[in-house]
C-alpha cells in the first residue's frame, strides 16, 4: 500500500510538473517577447503594466471561485481546463484587434491562475506532511523551468515566426497537455462531489477562510508582496535590459539563466522549510532578500556593468522566483482537508492583488519617472514592510516558547 501511495505521488508530481511548466510558459511569453509585441504595435511600454494588471485581476476572480469547481469536477479537470483556457488566451491575442488582446489576459489570466489551486489540491492528498514543502518546491521548480523555456525559445522563435507564430506554438502546446491528462482523471479526481453546488458565495466563503484565522491571514499578506514583485520582475526585467541597450536575445538569455537559478533555489528552500527552519520565518526572510535584490538593481542596474546585472538578477531569481513552494505548502498544511484547493486559491488570489496592484505601480512610476529603475524601487517596499513585520510576529510568537521550556 505505501508502494503503491508512493507511485501515485510520483505520478501526479510529475503531471502537475508539465501541467505548471506549460501553463506558465502560455501565461509568461508575451512578457517575455514584449519587446516585439510592443514594436509590433507601436505601444508604449507602460502598456505592459496595464496588460499584467488585466490578467492579474482575472486571476483574482478566478482564484477566488475555484474552490467548488475543484470540489464538483474534480483537480485534474481544472488542470485540463486551465490548459485549454490559455490554448485560447494565445489565439486570442494574435487574432487582430487591440481589445482582444486585452481579452487574451482576462482568459489567460484565468487559466495561469486556476492551475496551481488544482495541483496543490492534488499534491495536499498524497504528500507526507513533513516533506510537503519539499515536495510542492519540486512541483514549482516548473516555473522556473518554464520561464527558463520562454527566455530561450520565445525569442528564437520570435525571430523565426514572428510574435504571433510563438504565441500560436505555445496554443498548440498548451492544447495538447490537456488532451494527455485525460487518462489520469479516473484515479485524480475520485474524490470529486459531482452534486457539490457552485454558488457565488463561494467567493465569499474562500476569501473569509483566508483573513479570518491570523496564520493564513499573515501568508496571505506576504503571498500579496512576493507574487506582486515576482510579476513585476518577470514582466518588466526583459524590457528593463532591452532599455539599457542590450538586445533582445542578449535579455532573454540573462532572464533565463536567471530562471535557471531558480530550479535548485525552489528545492532548496523547500528543504530548508522541511527540515531547518519554520516556513513562517523563511518566507519572511524570503521577502526581506528579494526587496533589497529589487531595490539594488533599481539604484545600481543602469550604472552597472553586465555581470552585475547578472548577480542581481541571480539574487531576485533566489528570492523572488523562488518562495512559491513553501507558502503553498504552508497554505495546503494550514487549510482543512477537503478545502486545500480552495484555501490555496484564496491565499494566492491576496499575491493576484499584489500581481494587479505592483505592475501598475510599476508602469505609473515609470510614466511619472521615466526610469525602469525607480519603479523596482518603489515595488520593493512591500515586501520589505510584510517580510519585517513577519519576523517580528515569529520572534514574539517564540519568546513565549521559550520561557514556558526555561
Amino acid at each position: 500500500m505505501r508502494s503503491k501511495t508512493a507511485n501515485l505521488l510520483l505520478l501526479v508530481l510529475g503531471a502537475m510538473f508539465l501541467q505548471q511548466t506549460v501553463a506558465t510558459v502560455g501565461r509568461n511569453l508575451p512578457s517575455v517577447i514584449a519587446p516585439a509585441i510592443l514594436d509590433d504595435l507601436r505601444l508604449d511600454p507602460a502598456w505592459l503594466g496595464i496588460y499584467v494588471a488585466i490578467g492579474a485581476a482575472a486571476s483574482l476572480v478566478f482564484q477566488l471561485g475555484c474552490g467548488g469547481f475543484i470540489l464538483r469536477h474534480g483537480a485534474m479537470r481544472l488542470s485540463q481546463a486551465a490548459l485549454a483556457m490559455l490554448a485560447v488566451a494565445s489565439v486570442a491575442a494574435v487574432a487582430g484587434p487591440l481589445w482582444l488582446f486585452a481579452l487574451s489576459a482576462i482568459i489567460g489570466g484565468g487559466g495561469g491562475a486556476v492551475s496551481t489551486p488544482a495541483s496543490s489540491h492534488l499534491l495536499g492528498r498524497y504528500s507526507p506532511p513533513r516533506y510537503a514543502p519539499l515536495v510542492f518546491s519540486l512541483k514549482q521548480t516548473a516555473v522556473p523551468v518554464a520561464l527558463l523555456l520562454a527566455g530561450l525559445l520565445g525569442p528564437l522563435l520570435t525571430q523565426w515566426w514572428g510574435w504571433r507564430g510563438a504565441m500560436l506554438a505555445t496554443a498548440a502546446a498548451c492544447a495538447a497537455l490537456a488532451l494527455a491528462l485525460q487518462p489520469l482523471r479516473r484515479e485524480f479526481d475520485a474524490d470529486r462531489v459531482p452534486t457539490h453546488p457552485i454558488r457565488l458565495s463561494d467567493f465569499r466563503t474562500t476569501l473569509l477562510a483566508v483573513t479570518r484565522g491570523r496564520e493564513l491571514r499573515r501568508l496571505s499578506l506576504a503571498c500579496f508582496a512576493c507574487n506582486g514583485l515576482q510579476s513585476v520582475f518577470i514582466a518588466y526585467f526583459v524590457v528593463y535590459l532591452t532599455a539599457l541597450g542590450h538586445g533582445l536575445a542578449t535579455a532573454g538569455f540573462v532572464f533565463s539563466m536567471a530562471s535557471l537559478i531558480a530550479v535548485p533555489g525552489r528545492v532548496f528552500w523547500g528543504w530548508v522549510g522541511s527540515v531547518l527552519v519554520p516556513p513562517g520565518v523563511l518566507i519572511a526572510s524570503l521577502s526581506i532578500g528579494m526587496a533589497v535584490g529589487a531595490a539594488l538593481l533599481g539604484v545600481v542596474g543602469s550604472i552597472s556593468p553586465t555581470p552585475v546585472l547578472w548577480v542581481l538578477a541571480a539574487c531576485l531569481s533566489m528570492t523572488a522566483l523562488s518562495w512559491n513552494g513553501v507558502l503553498l505548502a504552508e497554505a495546503a498544511r494550514l487549510a482543512p482537508p477537503d478545502r486545500r484547493g480552495a484555501a490555496t486559491g484564496g491565499v494566492l488570489s491576496f499575491g493576484q492583488i499584489g500581481g494587479l496592484g505592483l505592475p501598475l505601480l510599476y508602469a505609473l512610476t515609470l510614466g511619472l519617472t521615466g526610469s525602469h529603475g525607480a519603479g523596482f524601487v518603489a515595488c520593493s517596499v512591500p515586501s520589505l514592510l510584510i517580510g519585517v513585520a513577519m519576523l517580528r510576529d515569529a520572534r514574539a510568537e517564540a519568546a513565549p516558547a521559550e520561557h514556558d521550556r526555561g
